[in-house]
């Protein structure tokens, strides 16, 4: 058994280090062809989209109606026939949104696909502010444009930005340009890299513009105006000697003046040695680097591998072959006698008759097997008996579960029961009558929408919608707070302000929530909307958190936004009265964004506040029951077969003289 294994090893020795050998030199012929062939195609999937970009915002910036805005932008008409032609270019943007920045103003301009489109700047540049030194870096460089990867404070985004300059008559008026969201840019450029493959984006410079860890990118580098207390990273600065850094400059030097080359370069970066490949875009002045670790990256065929390793088998064999005719009639032959008793033991007949126990190393492994078919055995019972156990274990977990089940299902069916109990249904009929109508459609079985009602001994009275955060059971909790906080408020304030109501309730919520441990872990904020009408006066005074007051004479649709702060929101929102006449032709109505945000349409945006405006537009002047069914029905034909986004209420009510108390129409479901 010794000469044996000393034979074994001596046949193993050679071949190992010949397929090492083999093996070595093919993982550094196809990590070389790998490398560049990545980093071409990285190259072009780069080039496309941002190229695509830069000309679109040479052509924004070269508009004879861009330069004539910027030199007059305090004209209409000039203002209006920019940001209609502006809006076409806007489409056209792989992220749908572009800038414009006035030199002579300092007005930034931004819009985007995500909300309606505005001629108001959104902020105002200025030279002392550290945030804004790229622009006017930029107004300063020689370059007609770059490509920058920087953050803007004061949209908060951070992004992949092209800046062009607007010029005329060699004077310089301004900025266009737009950019790539650069989560997204991130994502694409190293989607789906393969393990041991590191890719990444340097300027002239050296400084990293892209790499798959944030940390390393050098924000606002070509601009001249990095963030505040951070220095640029260059690719150099992370080589671990300096003739590393010589190679990878003269690399960079090469891919510069032939950029249809891919030069090689091999250094230590991150404490591994890594081949790296350079790729130069003249367009962008860019360099699309991957460095590649031999060691991790999957650069070798397994044919290669299957090929040497067949190699290295057929050697064996042959040395094999010779020691296997010697060993047979003392090895070979009483081990197969032992390997049809195991096999009948791995049958599961454990009443085998073993080879007879010699003294040698067969006969210790005869013993072995007779003690081993014995234990199997042992342990074959037992665990029949186990999964008998552990069976009628979780049967009865089951029943459990489904008893559990039950239980909360008529739970919460009461707690629907409870709920629908503090709706004001029956004063809003015996008040409004045939004059109103509830759309109420809880997510769930219950929800986060209430609606309150309140009325005095004369004709003044307060109605409004709520739209607690959450939905479900803790949108159904949250209600009760609300409708106490709101109650408490009216009896110590009265009706008459709807404005001092909401901040009275606002901070009532926040005492009762003030010793929460959990407050900040949950959302506890609602929205709400609520009218005061006084038919004496005949007026209505409005006041909304986050819900807006729409009212149409089928004519034309109006609209009294509510505050931008929702009560028990991080901060306090601040919040008015606006005082409405009465017109007995127009209706009135609550709605929570349950109804504006549901998903449907083609695209499966939201329903939104233009198509709502529409609806009540076509339906205003119908009786308050068909203005039920026609919301109904567009909300069911919107939403298609996307499943229903959150809690839905809309109150809408009108106010006719002599009104006379009828029927009430509301519409409420529940899944």
């Amino acid at each position: 058994m010794l000469a044996l294994a000393l034979a074994c090893v001596v046949a193993l020795v050679p071949a190992a280090l010949i397929g090492w050998s083999v093996l070595e030199g093919a993982r550094q012929h196809f990590g070389e062809a790998f490398a560049e062939n990545f980093t071409r195609l990285k190259r072009e999937r780069i080039v496309a989209p941002i190229t695509r970009d830069l000309a679109l915002s040479v052509r924004l910036a070269n508009s004879q109606v861009t330069r004539r805005w910027l030199l007059d932008p305090e004209d209409p008409d000039k203002r209006d026939l920019f940001f209609a032609e502006a809006e076409g270019y806007r489409r056209d943007f792989r992220d749908q949104s572009y800038f414009v920045v006035s030199a002579e103003t300092g007005h930034y301009y931004f819009n985007d696909a995500s909300e309606t489109s505005s001629d108001k700047p959104r902020y105002t540049l200025e030279p002392d502010n550290p945030d804004d030194a790229w622009f006017f870096n930029t107004l300063a460089q020689q370059a007609d444009y770059n490509i920058n990867v920087n953050p803007d404070v004061q949209l908060g985004t951070t992004r992949v930005w092209i800046n062009v300059l607007v010029e005329e008559g060699g004077r310089r008026i301004g900025l266009a340009g737009t950019g790539l969201d650069l989560s997204g840019f991130l994502a694409e450029f190293i989607h789906d890299r393969p393990q041991g493959v590191t890719p990444m984006i340097l300027d002239r410079n050296g400084a990293i513009q892209a790499h798959p860890n944030p940390d390393l990118i050098s924000f606002g580098s070509t601009t001249g105006s990095p963030e505040e207390g951070q220095a640029i990273t260059t690719l150099m600065g992370q080589l671990s000697d300096a003739e590393g850094r010589a190679r990878l400059k003269r690399a960079m030097g090469r891919a510069e003046d032939s950029p249809d080359q891919v030069p090689l370069v091999s250094v230590n970066l991150e404490g591994r040695e890594q081949l790296l490949a350079l790729a130069y875009i003249p367009e962008l002045e860019w360099h699309v680097v991957t460095a590649v670790d031999l060691g991790l990256a999957p650069v070798v065929e397994g044919a290669w591998v299957r090929g040497g390793l067949l190699a290295v088998a057929l050697i064996l064999v042959i040395l094999l072959v010779g020691f296997g005719l010697a060993v047979d009639r003392l090895l070979l032959r009483p081990i197969r006698e032992l390997q049809q008793s195991a096999s009948a033991i791995a049958q599961g007949d454990y009443q085998v008759s073993l080879p007879a126990a010699g003294r040698d190393e067969l006969g210790d492994l005869s013993r072995a097997f007779a003690i081993m078919a014995q234990r199997v055995r042992d342990h074959t019972q037992q665990l029949e008996a186990r999964v008998e156990e552990r069976t009628a274990r979780l049967r009865q977990a089951n029943l459990e579960m489904t008893a559990a089940q039950r239980q909360i299902r008529e739970s919460i069916d009461s707690a629907s029961l409870i709920q629908r109990a503090i709706l004001p249904d029956a004063r809003l009929r015996d008040r409004f009558g045939a004059h109103h109508f509830v759309l109420w459609r809880p997510r769930d079985v219950v929800g986060g929408d209430f609606y309150v009602f309140h009325h005095d001994q004369g004709d003044r009275y307060l109605v409004g919608v709520v739209d607690c955060a959450g939905h479900g059971v803790p949108g159904a909790l949250m209600t009760m707070l609300a409708r106490a906080a709101l109650d408490q408020a009216v009896n110590q304030l009265g009706m008459d302000s709807p404005a001092a109501v909401l901040s009275y309730a606002d901070n009532t919520l926040r005492e009762m929530m003030l010793d929460a441990d959990s407050q900040r872990e949950v959302t506890t904020h609602m929205d709400v909307g609520l009218a005061f009408v006084d038919l004496g006066q005949r007026v209505l005074r409005y006041a909304g958190a986050r819900i807006s007051l729409y009212y149409s004479d089928g004519t034309r649709v109006e609209t009294v936004k509510g505050g931008k702060r929702a009560l028990g929101d991080r901060r306090m929102g601040q919040y008015q009265d606006t005082t409405l006449a009465l017109d007995p032709a127009t209706t009135y109505y609550l709605v929570t964004d349950g109804y504006l945000d549901q998903a449907g349409g083609e695209s499966g945006y939201g329903l939104g506040q233009t198509q709502f405006k529409t609806l009540i537009l076509a339906n205003a002047r119908r009786p308050m029951a068909a203005q039920a069914t026609a919301l109904e029905q567009a909300l069911e034909d919107y939403r298609g077969e996307y499943e229903q986004r959150d809690d839905v209420t809309v109150l809408a009510f009108r106010l006719g003289a002599g009104d006379a108390p009828a029927h009430e129409t509301v519409i409420s479901s529940s899944p």
